[in-house]
């Protein structure tokens, strides 16, 4: 018969909101994080300085700010989508590089599963076309046709939401 322990497991880890292990790997890298989130409607992307094990949220950005950037209001619904989630990268690596000249950053997608060329890594791309380093693998990256927004039968006029973020 198995042994079992009298340790508690911890309440966050428990509800299945952390993941203690791959959290202690993340902050040993002392690196700002790049968290990405995902959500029914939204994708919100955050970058995250750690000192001591406390976060501090430095910036946040929402696909819902690329409302303010061209992205046409009959189109809310599709602010999860892939041109969505690279135009949220984007403006994330923006406002990073506005704010200091630190570009290194390591990618933390949570509880999140990893999939390759998911929403997740639709962010990871528009934030290093932005001009940040963050350790990847090519083959994680959708093609340009399906960021762009060509699949899509609603068009988004990407290039322009593009030029207006770069800005």
């Amino acid at each position: 018969m198995k042994k079992q322990s009298k340790r508690t497991i911890k309440q966050r880890r428990r509800a299945g909101k952390t993941d203690y292990k791959a959290r202690f790997k993340l902050l040993k890298s002392c690196l700002p994080r790049v968290i990405v989130r995902k959500t029914n409607r939204y994708i919100t992307a955050q970058y995250v300085k750690s000192e001591q094990a406390q976060d501090f949220v430095v910036i946040t950005v929402s696909s819902k700010e690329l409302l303010k950037y061209g992205w046409k209001k009959e189109q809310a619904g599709s602010l999860k989508s892939l041109p969505a989630a690279y135009l949220t990268g984007l403006l994330l690596g923006k406002k990073i590089k506005q704010m200091n000249k630190e570009n290194k950053a390591i990618l933390d997608i949570g509880l999140h599963r990893n999939v390759k060329k998911s929403r997740i890594y639709v962010v990871l791309n528009g934030l290093i076309d932005s001009g940040m380093e963050i350790k990847h693998k090519k083959e994680v990256f959708p093609d340009e046709k399906r960021i762009k927004g060509e699949h899509l039968k609603n068009k988004i006029d990407f290039e322009k939401i593009k030029e207006n973020i770069l800005k």
